[in-house]
Parts: structure tokens; C-alpha cells; sequence
């Protein structure tokens, strides 16, 4: 494992990571995405991390060196249990999952500015913890295989951009900052860059062939729980009963042949 793949792992993270900044710009400067929209998005991000997990970090993790399937599927609940801790304690959630007026003060039912921004700095402190373990899992996978991290990458960076929403628009709403939305969104992105240079630091000095398949594994538990806990459901919320199957039946139909197109 040289400096370039480093470099190169970290280059990835960084860009899943900013593609909060995307979802902010949809929130500030663009109509609001359809329910539609978002919904086959998010199903799509959880059909290609489910997809990775099951069919790419798990098998290489039970062919690493000193692991084995024991060793692998301890590491792969490890890392679900380790996202359900997080969870637990930092619960969050997007602005899809509730009933928010698009404008934050219709006649009659006018919102409290003030709690519609304390929602918003909740749901962007809540994003950026739960970014970190996403930020590990980007630059571990493409230590592993650049090809690999790429297609985590992409994943992240989709189930990202309505994060980066969700947290710009009752910031906007409520101050009528746009720099204020943006900065907050982009903040919750680079936890994710955060969460790739710790991996770098504390894997680095021992990395070893099991190290990676134990690493591989729990970031595919993480996988998992990411897209069982936030993003199908989530997806399903949004008003649209069919679209979140069929954006996961995509994603995974599209990383397959990815992946196959890749090797």
C-alpha cells in the first residue's frame, strides 16, 4: 500500500464527502427535487452499497489471509453493531421524514423561525457523526481496490446530496443566509474527510492483509445498516410506494455490470 493509493483513497473520500455541498445547492438555488426524485435515488444508493457489501467486501474479506468466514462474518455484525451504537445515541433524521411546510410559515400555521433552525443544526450535527463511520468506509475500500472505492464512492456521494438538503433547506428557511445553509451543509461533508483520515491514521502503521479483510468486512456491516436503517426507509417516506424498490433493483443491476465491466 504506497503513498498514491493513500493519496488516491483520500482524493475519493473527500469528493463523497463535499457532494453534500450538491444537495445544499439543490435546497438554495434550484426547485426542490421531486419526492420522486429523492425517493429512487436513495433506493438507488442503498441497492449499490447492499450490493457491494454482500457481493464484493464480504467474499474478499473471507479470502483474506488469517480471517476466514468465522473471522469475517464477526467483523461484518461488528460493524453493524458499531452503526447502531452510533445511531442509538445520535439519532437524526432528514427533512423527507416529516411534514415540513416548503416555505416555513403558511398562513395560519407559521413555524417558529428559530426551532426551524435548530432543526436544521440538529439534523447537520446528527449527519456529520454519522458521516464518519461512512468517511472510514470510502477510504478503506479504496485502499483495497481504487475501482472498489470509487464504486463506494459514487454510492455515498448519491444518498449524500439529499443529507446536504435536508440540512440547507430549514437553515435557509428560517435565516434567509444561503451562505449560512451552504456552510453548514458542507461541514456535515467533511466529517465524511474527517472519517478517512482517521482510518488512514490509526490502519496505516499495522496494515496487513487481515487487517484489510477485518476492515472490509465491518465497513460492509456498516453498509448494510446504513441503507436497512436510513436510506430505505427514508426513501419510502417520501410519498412514492414503488420507486425505492426500483431504485434499488437499479443500483444493484448497475453495479453488477459495473463491476463485471471493471475486471
Amino acid at each position: 500500500m504506497g503513498e498514491a493509493n493513500v493519496v488516491q483513497a483520500l482524493i475519493i473520500t473527500t469528493a463523497a464527502g463535499l457532494s453534500t455541498a450538491v444537495g445544499s445547492l439543490f435546497g438554495l438555488f434550484l426547485k426542490r427535487p421531486s419526492a420522486g426524485f429523492l425517493s429512487f435515488t436513495l433506493g438507488f444508493s442503498a441497492g449499490v452499497m447492499t450490493f457491494i457489501a454482500f457481493m464484493e467486501l464480504l467474499p474478499t474479506a473471507i479470502q483474506a489471509q488469517g480471517l476466514g468466514q468465522v473471522g469475517a462474518y464477526g467483523a461484518f455484525f461488528a460493524g453493524m453493531l458499531v452503526y447502531f451504537l452510533i445511531d442509538f445515541m445520535i439519532p437524526h433524521d432528514y427533512i423527507g421524514q416529516h411534514d415540513h411546510p416548503a416555505d416555513g410559515s403558511s398562513p395560519g400555521d407559521r413555524m417558529n423561525l428559530q426551532t426551524m433552525e435548530r432543526t436544521g443544526l440538529l439534523v447537520m450535527l446528527g449527519i456529520a457523526i454519522h458521516n464518519f463511520p461512512e468517511g472510514m468506509g470510502t477510504f478503506v475500500s479504496a485502499m483495497q481496490d481504487l475501482k472498489l472505492g470509487l464504486a463506494f464512492g459514487i454510492a455515498i456521494a448519491l444518498h449524500n446530496i439529499p443529507e446536504g438538503l435536508a440540512i440547507s433547506a430549514p437553515v435557509y428557511y428560517a435565516t434567509g443566509s444561503r451562505k449560512k445553509a451552504f456552510f453548514w451543509s458542507l461541514f456535515s461533508g467533511m466529517s465524511e474527510v474527517l472519517g478517512g483520515l482517521i482510518a488512514a491514521a490509526v490502519l496505516m502503521p499495522f496494515l496487513s492483509e487481515t487487517v484489510m479483510g477485518i476492515a472490509l468486512a465491518a465497513v460492509g456491516g456498516i453498509m448494510v445498516s446504513i441503507s436497512l436503517d436510513e436510506l430505505i426507509p427514508v426513501a419510502k417516506s417520501m410519498e412514492s410506494e414503488h420507486l425505492p424498490i426500483m431504485g434499488v433493483i437499479t443500483g444493484m443491476a448497475v453495479m453488477a455490470a459495473s463491476l463485471y465491466l471493471l475486471k
